[in-house]
């Protein structure tokens, strides 16, 4: 069991999901190849990430957990548990938008400026101070991130820019920094499993609704995996171990070490879903993106020197 006074425990956590969202690309372009359009997916992943979500609120319940209800929250806990969700459902819109418009790369630059984002926001708001460790943390841990980005694919991810593309990923960041930062404060009676169904279900709701407004090709491509069992198998786990699982850790890191250290651990997704395509995909992997690797891992060690987060989690905000 982990101590919550550790911040150590935090940080593991934080990084073991990141680690599972970096499945995300892997799991994306095999489920695209057997016919699934990125509609489809989405709706998928958010559906079943929160009906595993829901079961584990659940399981918590019968062992003696409490449901916290809508009504029994402060009004100030219900507008930010609903700005979470509704930042959440635009992170998914406006990432599959840029998905859409411009490289995967140009999309993961802009998407993880989200922890610049965050500490800016958080020194503002007086809840986590950029002191130096933090800072040069953070500077090295965004510049190993472009480096992992961009050393295997040279000048063309840059090439062509589409501005509308770029507007929507960073959307992307910015739609993350909001829900990092309200869910570093609000909403903390609410345990994370509940948060996260709440969360879950709005991104689940818009996904159909985006599949609906797809036209019928996209509509069809929500019913496919019910017809294939290996696609069906693969929503799952993405499902569970690319969307419910991560998310959890997401939120109970966040709350745990805060949302600066959270955001910085989080640049661990880069590294490791370029090795993962490496692995399945067969892309290769160059000295320089090795290098941003090793950046990465500089910055997360560099982090935990940092001083502890200003205060502890919620009593039900993270397990035990």
């Amino acid at each position: 069991m982990f101590d919550r006074r550790n911040p150590l425990g935090g940080s593991l956590i934080v990084v073991v999901g990141a680690c599972l969202f970096a499945t995300l690309g892997v799991l994306s372009r095999v489920t695209y190849d057997l016919g699934l359009t990125p509609y489809g997916f989405v709706t998928w992943r958010s559906g079943v990430a929160a009906i595993a979500m829901a079961a584990l609120v659940a399981i918590t319940l019968r062992r003696g957990g409490r449901l916290v209800g809508w009504r029994s929250l402060a009004p100030r806990d219900r507008v930010a548990l609903g700005v979470a969700a509704l930042a959440g459902a635009s992170l998914d819109v406006t990432m599959f938008l840029a998905f859409a418009r411009v490289s995967v790369a140009i999309v993961l630059l802009c998407f993880y400026l989200f922890p610049a984002i965050v500490a800016v926001g958080s020194a503002l708001l007086g809840w986590e101070r950029i002191d130096r460790t933090r800072g040069l943390a953070l500077v090295i841990s965004l510049v190993g991130m472009v480096a992992v980005v961009i050393g295997g694919q040279g000048t063309g991810a840059l090439a062509g820019l589409d501005p509308v593309g770029v507007l929507l990923a960073l959307g992307s960041a910015v739609s993350q920094a909001v829900f990092v930062l309200v869910a570093r404060r609000g909403y903390r009676d609410v345990p994370t499993e509940q948060a996260m169904t709440v969360v879950l279900v709005t991104s689940a709701s818009v996904a159909m609704l985006l599949a609906i407004g797809g036209g019928a090709g996209a509509l069809s491509s929500v019913w496919l995996p019910l017809s294939s069992p290996t696609l069906f198998g693969l929503m799952v786990v993405a499902g569970v171990f690319a969307a419910a699982v991560p998310s959890f850790l997401f939120l109970a890191g966040i709350r745990w070490i805060g949302g600066v250290r959270t955001g910085i651990l989080m640049l661990a997704q880069a590294p490791v879903g370029v090795v993962l395509a490496a692995i399945f995909l067969g892309e290769t992997i160059g000295p320089v993106q090795v290098a941003g690797g090793v950046a990465i891992l500089v910055g997360a060690a560099l982090i935990q020197r940092a001083a502890a987060p200003e205060a502890g989690p919620a009593p039900d905000a993270v397990p035990a």
